[in-house]
């Protein structure tokens, strides 16, 4: 059987059509584990090293990258094509602007991360509209824009490389990650 060229283009119009409407279909929403952290353990009786201060874990200095990471998180997860803050980021983003109020030298950088679904270019311009809805986040509630740079790096620095649901929704992100100025 042989297709005319005609023919053909008209197969890849379909098929393009079918992937495109696939590609746009709504999925559940993912769960994602909760960013919290587990106290630091208390000494045992008879040890010689002392209890952390301040319920911070041992180890992490107060103003450094390894307290804001451990006690604030350094990331929020997006919805699938969304860069809207979702509910359960605003605490985490609540609790990034009060520790960067509490340490005025310290600069951040946002960096805006999408799913491996899309072009380049597409992804690219996503991932900056969530580094920015991060920044816009952060300064409205009282972190000074100069302190904050923002970077798309789109679907080139995924966290999980699979691709199922639960790795994109992992890559789906906004990491807040600091520049200078910490302990």
């Amino acid at each position: 059987m042989v297709i005319s060229s005609k023919s053909a283009w008209r197969l890849t119009l379909v098929a393009a059509a079918a992937l495109t409407v696939t590609a746009c279909q709504s999925r559940p929403k993912p769960t994602y584990p909760a960013q919290t952290t587990t106290p630091a353990q208390p000494t045992q009786p008879g040890t010689t090293t002392p209890p952390p201060v301040s319920g911070q874990p041992l180890g992490a200095v107060p103003g450094s990258q390894q307290d804001f990471v451990v006690n604030v998180g350094e990331r929020v997860y997006f919805d699938f094509d969304r860069y809207d803050i979702r509910a359960d980021a605003q605490p985490i983003l609540a609790a990034q602007a009060a520790w960067l109020r509490r340490y005025p030298s310290v600069r951040v950088r946002i960096e805006g991360n999408t799913d491996e679904m899309g072009t380049r270019e597409y992804n690219l311009a996503l991932g900056a509209r969530r580094a920015n809805a991060v920044r816009d986040y952060l300064v409205s509630n009282g972190v000074t824009a100069d302190r904050i740079a923002t970077v798309s790096y789109g679907k080139e620095q995924p966290i999980d490389p699979g691709s199922s649901e639960e790795a994109h929704a992992q890559n789906r992100n906004a990491k807040t990650a600091i520049v200078s100025g910490a302990r």
